[in-house]
């Protein structure tokens, strides 16, 4: 199949700019991938599709402040680091992508603050920096501090301090994400204790969003797609918790990646697309995802490339919000 059976025209207006005030406030668009039907819904809903002996799984990754500006040690020029992915046992040697990358020699050394700076250590395939921070004290700590969030680049604005609190689920708790894993941003303390009192136990799983999650496909045949590697973690309570379920309900697509992949392993770049067997997931949470990009591949997977697209296609006629401060899909 080719990347270009899965896109869809979307007004840019529809692009959501910010948060709802209220995290259960979104819209949610239940698709029905037996009778091939769907109804609208609202997010705070979506306990009464639960039921008892369901598994809810959750991704607890965190999100990190890993947006740096800076600029060059020798030069007025300024620069923007974004950190992807943690490549030493240390954690201060990272994947980045760089701006301006083509004007950032091997060697060259980035200042961002007082108590943190960068070097240029190598570049990748395409065109990815790996880069070494050198902080003034625990590098969590100093990102915390100097560091912002990484907004994706849809959402036409600077980060704001409220960003800080809203670009994450309320269960995260393990860092190292560079994008939200958005499905989970509707949660709030009460839903999650709503989905309790509908029988549904709740596991998580812990998968780093990098590259391989949100940077842009390269070729047109899907046969030919390789993702970055990303981290990831499903702990043997997670896996024994699914076995015991009925059902699986994944909230994400990143969930998805996470316990469809090999769990003894450190890393995943498995890639869903149309013909892949799901083992695990029986139902899905998710955002909307940009045209032609992995995770609406994975969507229409799961549900189907017709349905899903048709459901994508009446999402747009009802003018729902799209993408990671947007509603969402909940595929049965």
């Amino acid at each position: 199949m080719l990347l270009s059976d899965f896109d869809y025209h979307l007004p840019d207006d529809l692009i959501a700019q910010e948060p709802l005030p209220d995290r259960a406030g979104s819209r949610m668009l239940v698709v029905d991938r037996t009778t091939g039907k769907w109804e609208d819904r609202l997010f705070r809903d979506f306990p009464t599709y639960l039921k008892p002996h369901d598994c809810l799984v959750l991704n607890d990754s965190r999100v990190l402040p890993s947006r740096l500006y800076g600029r060059r040690e020798h030069g007025t020029g300024k620069v923007e680091i974004f950190l992807t992915k943690p490549v030493s046992s240390d954690g201060l040697t990272w994947e980045a992508l760089v701006h301006p990358g083509r004007k950032m020699r091997t060697g060259e050394r980035i200042i961002i603050s007082d108590d943190l700076t960068a070097e240029i250590l190598g570049r990748g395939e395409f065109g990815e920096r790996t880069v070494r921070l050198h902080p003034l004290g625990p590098l969590y700590d100093v990102l915390d501090r100097v560091g912002h969030v990484p907004l994706p680049p849809y959402i036409r604005r600077d980060d704001t301090p409220a960003d800080r609190e809203r670009y994450q689920t309320v269960f995260a708790r393990e860092p190292g994400s560079s994008a939200a894993p958005t499905a989970g941003l509707h949660f709030t303390p009460e839903v999650l204790e709503a989905c309790k009192a509908a029988g549904a136990s709740i596991a998580h799983v812990t998968l780093h969003v990098g590259l391989g999650t949100f940077q842009p496909l390269r070729t047109d045949s899907l046969e030919d797609v390789h993702l970055h590697k990303e981290s990831f973690v499903v702990p043997q309570e997670t896996v024994r918790a699914m076995d015991r379920a009925q059902r699986v309900v994944a909230v994400g697509t990143t969930a998805v990646r996470a316990i469809e992949s090999d769990p003894t392993a450190a890393e995943t770049d498995l890639f869903i697309c149309p013909g892949f067997r799901f083992r695990r997931t029986g139902a899905m949470l998710t955002n909307f995802h940009l045209p032609k990009s992995s995770l609406l591949v994975l969507v229409c997977a799961f549900a189907g490339r017709e349905l899903a697209l048709e459901a994508y296609r009446y999402a747009v006629s009802q003018k729902y919000r799209f993408y990671s401060y947007g509603d969402c899909m909940l595929m049965i």
